[in-house]
């Protein structure tokens, strides 16, 4: 039954769409103010509550009794009594006697009287006043317990005054302190009338205190047994932290002369503030899958509480692209060191800055780790280093599998059967005795890595042996596949304070890993009785483990009953707690940094309001939806299923008043070529031949949720699609109503033609101008003409976790349909910075880093700032770094939208990658100020063909190319040059369908792809320049002259995506002709193109030509690297010169006067999520398959390629290792001074059978080992795979090329290296630095980049 259905069946009158936050806000600035609900028909005239005696209207007429016979005789007064207040007195062991409120109760006998709560205002009713105050006067022993009205009337009755509320405290999130002991707690309140403390006679005090607007929340008597609270400690629908004020009025029964402060509960004494003066925080390195760009967010928050409290900050982190990383700002770290964060380095840099403590929460996995292995060693101890928040012993107990359900056992707690193993027989023999299917969890490991689901033996051998390769215990546990799976973000200060900031519910059940599923905030399907009983689970639990700070804990709960499990804690801030804290505003690592302080909540000011505190639990008028970004189409081996082991590489957060609204706009958000909720696959891909719908449902995959589209336009039943997918039907039901309307849409051959109540609900259900077009066969252009024609636009309202209650002091903001006015004005005229969107392959932090660049460059020069982003894992989406932050779409609807509400004088799109980049065309054609390089030349450049005919018209060099109208054309071409060749799509980012071709069969299917991705304009095919080095420009000109400058070289030679090359800074092999060649084609390119603002260029270089591969007019992602490397910030020139603002041209890096470092190099290298990509090939190709970067530095190239290489995961093999090796034949005899160096550094080598042979005969002892699946020649060889297995391997170097023999052999050595955590090198140009480089690995020191750049400027 419906909603809607079962009001019909009750006769209950009910209101849609409505504005409540409107509402709000209109009662909040007028204080009282008198409302009326009527039908047409039936008018009624106002009246005022306040006048009548509301008490009298619901209170009973006659005494009733409960729990007859029970020990403790209580008289309670009803004033509108709630029957859990009843219930709780009765489980007491109280007899009740109810009387009404005019009961003349002063000459009773009784244990104890309890007033209850009631309605209005507390002076309609001045017989019971003058009754409790007959009893007061009287002196006598038994206790008074009042709650709610009980409060004010006891209060007025001792002799204070009330008076009423400006808009009353009500809901169920109202913060309140205990002031006799300090601890806060969170209740159910429903008031509008308050107790004025300062008329309270002697002897009575105050005992709450509201956290938020500083009213009375209760009071007792300090010799005699009278307390009250104006909250709900019984709140059935309401949090429950306050059930102890029954008990406290039960032991003043059973103990009269007891002292109030002897019968409330007590927590321990908090532990003083910390006194520290100097603070080391850990970072978690370069993104990779399941450690992405969150802990940037966390840890930049961290570090700007650590320094608003007066600490010396000491920065570890190799991410160059992130913005916690800068060396400059208020918000930055006073040192920071690119280092590997590794208990070695950073036990080096603990003796060499000596820090009081240390952070491990904002670090992720790596950080916690690594903080483990410390304390193990005895480090922190050596050097007196105190762990700042939840304390190490405790971080062991969350993440040991065996431990942490032993403490859960402690309290009684749920946790599915399960044992903890160390091998892979005990596996075998636990799964059999849970019985099958299992789910097996691998201790400290981040994003499910090493889990899965098992539902054969087969399965459990093959999982646990590959997770045992990265940890010495995984716990076999029960499958509760289709459960729900619920998540709660939980802060805990010292003193015992907690709260729950955000709860969220995966659409997925339980099986898909929560960064893989779909997420709403706040959970949409769980009764009240699941969430609070949840609530208090968590709290119990992280009270339990002491947790001091941040955790995240997950549950799965049974859809059909109470029952539920834990699934895991998270000590520390995570990828949830990044989501949660933008979903809410309430910022969670900058909290939790300062209750690691042991800086209490109460006393932590709530940021978005500035006057309320930050111990409360936000309120959210609105609907959050995360949805990941998956890259898995570029690896072709590698499954599309998802499953508990996370693979997505970022996540989208959209915000709306509906859960359609909400939904269809994430969907928008993960790519540009989806729409909403449709059937259509992303990047114009095709179902398949044999696509199996049904399938398709029941395994969860990256495109289930399109899946689900289609099987509602095939006339699948919820029910059916239910049974298939477990998916709780309350969205089901959502989902087909979007579809519905979508069929209603469909009928109207003409968008103008719509009428306003179905454009307007199309518009509240989420559904974009373009997607309205496409279903009425119009553009999208008509589509906005028509509604922009009818005034349906879109209304601008802010987070501010307080549901409008309290008004914002930040602006946070987002566009809904469902609503009727703004919560702002638009004077600000700002400039717009649109941001990243989600990070994938190709587009991550780099372009944060870009974006918070230019934001803080435009406010140091007093500009306004409105950003767009929508990804939660960004710097950029932080309240305070902008003047105005939409969380929406970066679609060209919704910036015009933006644009023209806040009639912004110019958008900067240069700074975000090429989501934005691709908007400047469109967003030109619309009448937007773009600023920079003008539109008309970004859409030439992104255009291969325009772009390389252009190139050809100025003379500057570049491969044989042609544009593609066919595949005939492309083979006449690759006739002509030969092969290889390269094809190239335009208007895409990181090499997307961007493939070498060495054949005819390849170039069939790869230009498949290519047109696919870019199916409105012409592919371009070009000759492929093997043996060619690749250098970068990264510039910014100004006018057409360049004005700043950083030149980069790749290790690897061409062939190899710019983004998973190794890039060094300076160039180490170009001569200086080369140099002044590539900046003359430099000057020649940004006078063609009238550059004004940031570009990238890529060159080809050989001994006797220079060409150009490609041409970016925006910030590239090695821009922060190389900004950070010369200590010029390209971003900050680059936003000045596309503003107008004067340039100090003596202090830039011109062509003329490069700032190229002279005293170190910097090297950037490549961060791989291999291990997550199932089955996927490890050769690098022209598409980018590397998820981060890391960058480090020395006053050499090996010793800063090693400290790279380590951070970026790379573990060195130790000295006397085994290397094996296996090299296509032309390599040999470039590989062979390479073998010898190794050999003679005392490596063990061995190789397969070709090259064993060729190294032997030059002698260089080699082992032979076999194949792993072809017929081996030699016998009695170890077989390849199986010695890796072994871990008897502790570097593989496999360089095969497009001639390779063994392919399939190849391919198996290089998995097997991922799948057993071996270091593994498929580039020649790579092994042979690695092997120079390993000659100096005695010579890495802890400097980093700070130091050199200080000693510079001495």
């Amino acid at each position: 039954m419906s909603l809607s259905d079962w009001l019909k069946q009750e006769g209950v009158p009910a209101l849609h769409g409505i504005d409540t936050r409107m509402i709000t806000k209109y009662v909040r600035d007028r204080s009282e103010v008198l409302g009326k609900i009527e039908f047409d028909d039936q008018p009624i005239e106002l009246e005022s509550p306040n006048s009548r005696n509301l008490i009298g209207e619901c209170s009973i007429t006659e005494p009733q009794l409960f729990g007859k016979g029970n020990t403790h005789r209580v008289l309670a007064v009803d004033c509108g009594t709630k029957h859990s207040i009843i219930r709780n007195l009765v489980q007491r062991d109280c007899e009740v006697k109810l009387v009404p409120w005019n009961y003349d109760f002063t000459q009773e006998e009784f244990d104890g009287l309890f007033i209850s709560n009631g309605p209005g205002d507390p002076l309609t009713v001045p017989e019971l006043i003058q009754n409790v105050k007959t009893v007061i006067d009287q002196g006598r022993k038994q206790p008074i317990f009042g709650i709610c009205m009980g409060n004010q009337i006891t209060a007025l009755a001792a002799g204070a005054k009330s008076y009423k509320l400006p808009m009353g405290n009500r809901g169920h999130n109202q913060p309140v302190r205990n002031l006799l002991n300090g601890q806060a707690f969170i209740t159910s309140q429903n008031h509008g009338y308050a107790i004025d403390d300062t008329t309270l006679p002697e002897g009575f005090h105050p005992l709450f205190v509201n956290c938020n607007d500083g009213t009375n929340e209760g009071i007792f008597h300090e010799s005699r047994p009278i307390v009250t609270a104006q909250f709900h400690p019984e709140a059935n629908g309401g949090p429950t932290d306050t059930m102890f004020m029954f008990d406290t009025f039960k032991s003043m029964m059973e103990s009269p002369n007891c002292s109030i402060k002897a019968s409330i509960p007590n927590p321990a004494v908090a532990p003083a503030k910390l006194k520290l003066n100097k603070v080391l925080m850990l970072g978690s390195g370069g993104l990779s899958i399941g450690q992405a760009g969150e802990f940037d967010y966390s840890g930049s928050q961290a570090v700007k509480a650590l320094k608003e409290e007066g600490l010396k900050t000491v920065l570890m982190n190799p991410n160059i692209a992130s913005v916690q990383t800068n060396a400059v700002g208020d918000k930055q770290a006073d040192t920071v060191y690119f280092l590997p964060v590794t208990a070695q380095f950073v036990e080096e840099v603990i003796a060499k800055e000596r820090p009081d403590g240390i952070v491990l929460s904002m670090g992720g996995q790596t950080a916690l780790n690594v903080g483990v292995e410390l304390h193990k060693k005895g480090i922190l101890d050596k050097y007196n280093v105190k762990v700042l928040g939840t304390q190490v012993d405790m971080i062991m107990a969350t993440e040991d599998r065996e431990i942490f359900a032993s403490r859960l056992k402690e309290i009684n707690e749920k946790l599915a059967p399960s044992i903890a193993v160390e091998n892979v027989p005990d596996a075998v023999k636990a799964a059999r005795e849970i019985k099958y299917p299992v789910m097996v969890r691998a201790a400290y490991c981040l994003g499910g890595l090493g889990s899965g689901l098992c539902e054969t033996e087969e399965q459990l051998v093959d999982l646990c042996t590959k997770a045992f390769q990265m940890t010495n215990q995984v716990l076999i546990e029960k499958s509760l596949k289709g459960w729900k799976e619920v998540e709660y973000e939980v802060v805990r200060d010292c003193a015992d304070n907690c709260v729950t900031v955000c709860n969220m519910e995966n659409f997925d059940p339980l099986g898909v890993h929560t960064g893989d599923s779909i997420v709403v905030a706040p959970s949409q399907t769980l009764s009240n009785q699941e969430y609070h009983m949840l609530r208090e689970t968590a709290i119990k639990v992280v009270r339990h483990f002491s947790i001091v700070g941040e955790c995240n804990i997950q549950y799965a709960l049974d859809p059909v009953s109470l029952d539920y499990c834990i699934i895991e804690i998270n000590a520390r801030l995570s990828r949830s707690s990044a989501l949660a804290s933008k979903a809410t505003g309430y910022p969670l690592a900058f909290i939790a940094a300062k209750l690691g302080l042991n800086i209490q909540l109460p006393e932590i000011t709530n940021m978005t309001t500035g006057k309320t505190t930050a111990c409360f639990e936000p309120s959210l008028d609105y609907i959050v939806t995360k949805i990941p970004r998956w890259d898995l189409d570029r690896f072709f081996r590698t499954p599309k299923e998802i499953g508990s082991a996370m693979k997505s590489v970022g996540e989208v957060m959209a915000i709306g008043r509906s859960f359609e609204e909400s939904l269809q706009k994430a969907l928008r958000m993960t790519h540009p070529s989806i729409s909403g909720f449709t059937q259509s696959l992303p990047a114009g891909k095709s179902y398949p031949s044999d696509y199996d719908l049904e399938e398709a449902l029941r395994i969860p995959s990256n495109t289930r949720i399109h899946a689900i589209c289609k099987a509602f336009n095939d006339g699948y039943s919820v029910d059916r699609i239910h049974e298939l997918t477990n998916i709780d039907k309350w969205f089901l039901h959502k989902l087909q109503y979007i579809v519905e309307h979508g069929d209603e849409l469909q009928k109207c051959s003409d968008v103008s033609a719509l009428s306003v109540e179905t454009l307007k609900t199309a518009k509240s259900l989420g559904f974009s101008d373009k997607q309205i077009g496409n279903l009425c066969g119009s553009s999208e252009a008509d589509s906005r003409s028509a509604r922009l024609g009818k005034g349906i636009v879109p209304w601008v309202k802010q987070i501010d976790t307080m549901a409008a209650e309290y008004p914002a002091m930040t602006n946070y903001l987002y566009c809904t349909y469902n609503g009727a006015e703004h919560d702002l004005t638009f004077d600000d005229n700002g400039t717009m910075v649109l941001g990243c969107g989600p990070y994938h392959i190709g587009s991550s932090v780099e372009f944060d880093w870009c974006a918070v660049s230019a934001i803080r460059t435009l406010r140091e020069m007093g500009k306004k700032t409105i950003v767009v982003n929508h990804n939660p894992e960004t710097v950029s989406t932080d309240f305070d770094e902008c003047d105005r932050l939409y969380f929406d779409e970066l679609s060209l609807e919704r910036v015009l939208d933006i644009y023209q509400l806040e009639n912004s004088t110019g958008v900067i799109i240069s700074v975000g990658g090429q989501i934005p980049n691709n908007l400047a065309l469109p967003l030109h054609n619309n009448g937007v100020n773009v600023l920079g390089t003008s539109p008309l030349d970004i859409d030439a450049a992104e255009s291969r063909a325009r772009f390389s005919a252009i190139l050809d018209d100025i003379g500057v060099g570049q491969a044989p190319w042609r544009s593609l109208t066919s595949l005939d054309d492309a083979l006449d071409f690759a006739a002509s040059v030969g092969y290889p060749c390269l094809l190239r799509p335009s208007f895409v980012l990181s090499g997307s369908a961007m493939n070498v071709v060495y054949d005819p069969e390849e170039m069939k299917a790869f230009l498949k792809a290519a047109t696919e991705l870019s199916q409105e304009h012409p592919v371009v095919i070009t000759k492929f320049v093997e043996g060619a080095r690749e250098v970068e420009m990264d510039a910014v000109a100004r006018n057409g002259v360049v004005v700043a400058h950083a030149v980069s070289e790749h290790v690897e030679n061409a062939g190899v995506h710019s983004g998973d090359a190794t890039l060094i800074m300076p160039a180490q092999t170009l001569t200086n002709q080369q140099v002044d060649k590539i900046y003359e084609i430099t000057r020649k390119i940004a006078s063609r193109f009238s550059i004004s603002g940031p570009l990238n260029m890529q060159f080809l270089v050989t001994d006797d030509n220079i060409m150009v591969i490609e041409l970016n007019l925006r910030a590239s992602r090695t821009c922060p690297f190389v900004s950070k490397t010369i200590g010029t910030d390209l971003v900050k020139v680059a936003t000045k010169v596309m503003v107008g603002a004067e340039l100090d041209l003596k202090e830039l890096p011109t062509l003329e006067t490069p700032h190229n470092p002279v005293d170190y190099v910097g090297i950037k290298a490549p961060m791989f999520s291999w291990p997550r990509l199932r089955d996927a090939d490890p050769l690098l190709r022209c598409e980018m398959s590397s998820t981060g970067e890391v960058a480090c530095f020395a006053p050499d190239v090996h010793t800063a390629f090693l400290k790279s290489l380590i951070s970026a995961g790379f573990k060195l093999p130790p000295k006397g290792g085994n290397i094996m090796i296996g090299i296509q034949q032309s390599f040999q005899p470039a590989f062979l001074p390479t073998a010898k160096k190794l050999h003679d550094l005392g490596y063990k080598l061995c190789a397969t059978e070709a090259t064993a042979e060729y190294l032997n005969k030059h002698n260089i002892p080699a082992d032979i080992v076999g194949w792993p699946a072809s017929d081996n020649t030699c016998e009695n060889v170890g077989i390849a795979t199986k010695l890796i297995q072994e871990k008897a391997i502790d570097l593989v170097i496999n360089l095969p090329n497009n001639n390779t023999k063994y392919v399939q052999d190849n391919y198996m050595i290089r998995r097997m290296s991922i799948d057993s955590q071996t270091p593994l090198v498929t580039n020649f140009q790579i092994a042979k630095l690695l092997t120079e480089s390993l000659a100096k690995e005695d010579q890495m020191r802890p400097d980093s980049l700070f130091h050199y750049q200080k000693r510079a400027t001495v």
